[in-house]
């Protein structure tokens, strides 16, 4: 074939390629683009990234993190799960150094995070230090309390057994808490525990959401428990009284041997001393939507997508289980499994999705999932944070590298990361709630 034909039939694939799109306006290309110059091919291939420009924020060189919550003033706090770090939360002081908050001494010391009776490890009881923060989320000031910084305590730490392989203590009452932090002078005024009867031993509080609006000011808590019952904790903050719902829905659960690809290869959960085995997290995302009518939510190892009425969540009456459950709404799949969620004031819900490298959401308006931005950096996002400012903030960890699901071998590479892309048409943090 001499190089006018070569031409000839470029020009016509190209051709081609642009009448298809006109065509048909459902399918986002913006990851699809030729790119001869870097593959060396007359082929259309998967370019990579799309969507708004990722901005580089903060590296971490010490912690890997997990927890994140930026405020109105564009504060900037994070939190890791813990193990022997010497903290679980800190605020972010520049590009790559955080600080203890809201101090030092609230932060637990590593050797007193758990203990043993009879030769089972229990997480501390300790109601007043933080022992192990997952989650964190800032709610605006209102006419009767401040802008909050809550943080989400699990109370149960990670430890390393003798033959290498990890495992986490029970929970003691205690030990498991809601924390509330006044952002204006940086104390503590509010502490919530949980009765055994709501929080079990081997539960594990995941995220958090709010709504303090009159008549409501209470919180949604996420049970993710690997070995425990998947569910949600309802917390009055009028009262401090709590309550489960949906404990082992099949919405909540995780798919049986669900196996996702990292980076283009398949991922197994390698313990160390441990069988091959499958991620077993189940239920992992939440979202309240502007008008506090409903959370949006699933497990982390599962393509669907469910909602359910937050009334549903909120009743107590001898019928409150049964009709949850019959008013769970299955709003299909969504394109691959995904970590937290995230929420604007356009309605839309944000979904962390690790096995594409991406942020997707779903627009209730259309009912639809969307591409929102995909970029090689966003390597296993692990919570995200909507500033006030109108960009979408979110932790990278490279957690599927971690030692603990690779046979004690950490392969993650410093730094881990907060990135951030600025929010489509005037999206902000919801204000309404």
């Amino acid at each position: 074939m001499n190089l006018y034909i070569q031409l000839l039939v470029l020009v016509g694939i190209a051709y081609a390629q642009n009448a298809s799109l006109a065509q048909d306006n459902t399918i986002a290309t913006q990851g699809l683009v030729s790119n001869t110059s870097r593959f060396n091919t007359i082929l259309r291939v998967d370019n990579g990234p799309y969507g708004p420009m990722i901005d580089e924020v903060h590296y971490y060189y010490g912690y890997w993190p997990i927890g994140l919550a930026v405020s109105s003033e564009s504060r900037i706090f994070v939190c890791y799960t813990r193990g022997d770090y010497d903290y679980t939360v800190n605020e972010v002081v520049n590009m790559t150094s955080e600080a203890p908050y809201p101090s030092a001494g609230l932060n637990m010391h590593p050797d007193s995070l758990n203990t043993t009776f009879n030769g089972i490890q229990f997480g501390s009881a300790n109601s007043t230090g933080l022992v192990s923060v997952q989650a964190l989320y800032i709610t605006p000031a209102t006419s009767s309390r401040s802008e909050t910084l809550w943080m989400l305590d699990t109370g149960r730490p990670t430890v390393q057994t003798s033959s290498g392989s990890y495992s986490m203590p029970y929970a003691q009452p205690g030990g498991p808490k809601v924390v509330g932090v006044n952002l204006s002078n940086n104390t503590v005024y509010a502490t919530y525990t949980f009765p055994s009867t709501v929080h079990y031993p081997d539960s594990y509080m995941n995220d958090i959401r709010f709504d303090l609006r009159s008549g409501r000011n209470v919180a949604y808590i996420v049970d993710s428990s690997n070995e425990g019952r998947n569910g949600f904790i309802m917390l009055n903050l009028t009262d401090g009284s709590s309550w489960r719902r949906l404990t082992q829905h099949p919405s909540v659960l995780r798919t049986y041997n669900a196996l996702p690809s990292y980076q283009g290869h398949p991922f197994y959960y390698r313990n160390p001393g441990m069988p091959i085995s499958h991620q077993p997290e189940g239920l992992d995302g939440i979202q309240i939507t502007p008008d506090g009518e409903y959370i949006y939510y699933s497990p982390l190892t599962s393509q669907n997508l469910y909602r359910v009425p937050t009334a549903n969540l909120l009743a107590q009456d001898t019928l409150a289980e049964q009709a949850a459950s019959n008013n769970v709404s299955w709003l299909g799949q969504r394109g691959g499994e995904a970590n937290g969620f995230e929420g604007d004031s356009n309605g839309r819900i944000y979904m962390l999705m690790p096995t594409h490298n991406a942020i997707y959401y779903y627009d209730p308006a259309d009912l639809q999932m969307h591409g929102f931005v995909r970029d090689p950096r966003i390597l296993w996002p692990d919570s995200a944070s909507i500033g006030a400012d109108g960009y979408f903030y979110m932790n990278i960890n490279q957690l599927p590298y971690q030692d603990q699901w690779n046979n004690g071998v950490d392969l993650r590479q410093r730094p881990g990361a907060i990135l951030r892309a600025r929010l489509p048409d005037n999206g902000t943090k919801i204000s309404t709630l």
